[in-house]
C-alpha cells in the first residue's frame, strides 16, 4: 500500500510541476547577441508579456553556458557600469522589455562559439514559481530591429 502513496505523490508532483509551465507570460520578441567567438560571454535581449498577476523574472539559465545572470546598467561618477539585479518586475497584464541600453539577461561562459541563427533554449524562473521555456535565435545586433521579430508563443 505504501508504494500506491507514493506512486500517487509522484503522479500529483508531476501535475503540479507540469502546470507551472501553464503560464500567463509570453515571449514575444527575442534574442541573443552574436559575438566574435573569442569572447566567452553575450547578452540576451527580449519581450515578454504577462497577462496575468504581477511578478517578476527571478533567473535565467541556459544550457550553452555557465551561467546566465539578470543585469542592468547604471551611470555612476559619468561611467556606465553593469550591476546584477535579483529581479526584474513583470507588471499585472503588462511587458517587461531587455533591451541592449539597459536590463538584459547576461550569458556568461559559453561552452562553445554561439553561431549565427543558432538557436539557444532558455529557461525563464518567475517570482511566482512559474517558469517558461523559450528559444532565442543568435543575431547579429543589427538584424534584430523589434519590427523584425518573430512572435513565439509558448
Amino acid at each position: 500500500m505504501a508504494i500506491f502513496k507514493q506512486l500517487f505523490k509522484v503522479i500529483l508532483l508531476a501535475g503540479i510541476s507540469a502546470s507551472a509551465f501553464a503560464s500567463n507570460i509570453m515571449l514575444e520578441q527575442g534574442y541573443i547577441r552574436a559575438m566574435p567567438a573569442s569572447v566567452p560571454n553575450t547578452a540576451a535581449y527580449l519581450t515578454l508579456s504577462n497577462h496575468g498577476a504581477a511578478t517578476e523574472l527571478v533567473s535565467a539559465s541556459t544550457p550553452v553556458a555557465r551561467e546566465a545572470m539578470l543585469h542592468t546598467l547604471i551611470e555612476e561618477d559619468g561611467l556606465v557600469k553593469m550591476r546584477h539585479v535579483a529581479a526584474f518586475p513583470l507588471p499585472e497584464h503588462g511587458q517587461l522589455t531587455l533591451q541592449s541600453s539597459g536590463d538584459h539577461i547576461m550569458i556568461m561562459g559559453l561552452k562553445a562559439p554561439l553561431e549565427l541563427g543558432q538557436k539557444v533554449p532558455m529557461t525563464l524562473s518567475f517570482a511566482n514559481g512559474d517558469t517558461l521555456n523559450i528559444e532565442l535565435e543568435v543575431k547579429s545586433p543589427n538584424d534584430a530591429p523589434a519590427a523584425q521579430e518573430h512572435h513565439h508563443h509558448h
